[in-house]
């Protein structure tokens, strides 16, 4: 019989979370965090997922945590009936229309995800951090690293977590504690956020993605609109993209909350933008309505692989986050020039005759591809994966003017080769056809070099998911790096391959 106690009331990590029955669906990373934390606060925690590595199992086990390997697609299994959670808690891969999240929401439960356990939790080691939270299509990951770096170069104690790759609950937990945490948000963490108090906020853009996750696009943009519910300080939007501007219009923010804008324009008052190759804040200084301040040039951003129009714009929105946090205009620019961006994010792989080879492979839907193609001139392009409910179509007519040829790869070539005989007749398309996975890049790789001439740039930007033919985007990029190894000698880049990414 489920528990009369108030699970809504516990709002600390202080507060009496021993005895609670808790389930946890799925098990990633995520998934693991919970399991970790809750077995940590004296709960009684079941995780139910359809399968994990024996590592994961011993660890559970030595938690005292069970775990129920259970084809949880077709439902919860007795067991799981039989244990009658008072809460539980849904791993963010798991959809709405999910069996057993329909499950969970249809009896006398609690449900969360995992962002409002830790917002709850998030005093476990004195005073909690402030929360900087981010969105979008695209750019999240960047934005939040560059966030966190220039917080930091500004003497503040804070860390980048969420979907970047370590879950906020890990964050929340660490000994030494935080001044502010930058959390990227997924679309899908999204969905499940229930009540969080962010200092500021971020939706960077807005394009159709995962609509086979949220069921519609109208769906899609309210889960990201989420991002800026009570906000306390400032709501960062994009002035190149009117959605996120509605977005936050149509959002219940804390009363004194300012809306500040970048975007790749001259700046107004209360924004981010460029003045002749200049990138300046007119948000952040006194006397906005008549100056500006120099943050950095355009130069020298291109010099630290920060140039591109969509790395421009995710500078220009973690300045703004970092400047709403009290950072001088002197440590943002230091983290900036200081800064890295990480391995398949428009990285350029090798160069030779001429020829530029860049692993763009996290571009996984349109809406970064359109970005990658369009910070090249002349462009050999590697595209095609799992399209997730979305079509090439638009993006292909839309970069058809830069693109010198095309190499189609991934399980929905059908729709791509029939997306670019409508939109572009003219240009040259080849298709990997192989079912040896193994094969896939070598073979791309192979005709991308026979397209391209000097000037060229071979872009992997697949615009798709990568789980039909690769483990995962880093996967991709890697056997990209790898095939062109072979192809030119050596002469690409040797760097170890990189670790898997999370969540979605």
């Amino acid at each position: 019989m489920t528990g009369i106690r108030d699970i809504g009331a516990l709002s600390s990590w202080h507060s009496d979370w021993s005895g609670i029955r808790v389930l946890v669906l799925g098990l990633g990373v995520t998934g693991f965090a919970v399991a970790d934390t809750l077995a940590e606060l004296g709960c009684s925690v079941m995780v139910a997922a359809g399968s994990a590595d024996t590592a994961t199992e011993e660890i559970l086990e030595v938690l005292g945590v069970q775990f129920v390997r259970a084809d949880i697609d077709q439902g919860v299994p007795d067991v799981v009936e039989s244990f009658d959670p008072e809460l539980v808690i849904v791993s963010p891969g798991l959809r709405p229309q999910h069996p057993a999240v329909v499950w969970a929401y249809g009896g006398d439960r609690t449900v969360w995800g995992d962002i409002e356990l830790a917002w709850r939790l998030r005093d476990k080691t004195g005073v909690p951090a402030e929360w900087i939270v981010v969105t979008g299509t695209n750019g999240k990951t960047t934005t939040v690293q560059l966030t966190a770096a220039m917080l930091v170069a500004g003497g503040v104690r804070a860390a980048p977590c969420g979907n970047v790759g370590v879950p906020v609950l890990d964050a929340i937990r660490d000994p030494e504690g935080f001044d502010a945490l930058v959390v990227e948000l997924s679309s899908f963490q999204l969905h499940y956020l229930g009540d969080i108090a962010p200092w500021a906020s971020a939706c960077l853009n807005v394009a159709d993605d995962h609509l086979d996750w949220h069921g519609s696009a109208s769906a899609y943009r309210e889960a990201k609109g989420k991002v800026y519910r009570n906000t306390k300080i400032a709501a960062v939007f994009n002035e190149d993209d009117s959605l996120t501007r509605k977005l936050l219009e149509e959002a219940e923010v804390v009363e004194g909350c300012r809306a500040i804008g970048f975007g790749l324009g001259i700046p107004q008052p209360s924004s981010f933008g460029i003045v002749d190759g200049i990138a300046c804040d007119r948000a952040f200084l006194d006397d906005r309505h008549h100056a500006a301040m120099e943050i950095t040039t355009v130069d020298e951003l291109a010099a630290v692989g920060l140039g591109g129009r969509h790395m421009l714009a995710n500078v220009l929105a973690a300045a703004a986050l970092a400047r709403s946090f009290g950072i001088s205009i002197e440590a943002v620019r230091s983290a900036l020039l200081a800064f890295h961006p990480d391995k398949h994010r428009s990285q350029l792989v090798a160069e030779r005759d001429g020829i530029r080879w860049v692993d763009d492979s996290k571009a996984t839907n349109t809406h970064a591809a359109l970005a990658s193609l369009t910070s090249f001139d002349s462009v050999v392009w590697i595209v095609g994966g799992l399209f997730k409910g979305t079509s090439p179509g638009e993006l292909i007519d839309s970069v058809s003017g830069r693109v010198k040829g095309a190499v189609v790869i991934g399980t929905d070539r059908d729709a791509v080769r029939a997306a670019f005989a409508r939109h572009a007749p003219q240009l040259p398309v080849f298709e990997v056809d192989t079912l040896d996975t193994k094969e896939v890049m070598p073979k791309a790789v192979r005709l991308a070099a026979a397209i391209a001439s000097e000037g060229d740039v071979v872009l992997l930007a697949p615009a798709a998911a990568s789980m039909d033919q690769f483990r995962d985007y880093a996967d991709r990029g890697d056997q990209f790096a790898a095939a062109l190894h072979d192809l030119l000698g050596g002469e690409a880049d040797d760097d170890e391959p990189s670790a898997p990414p999370t969540e979605p």
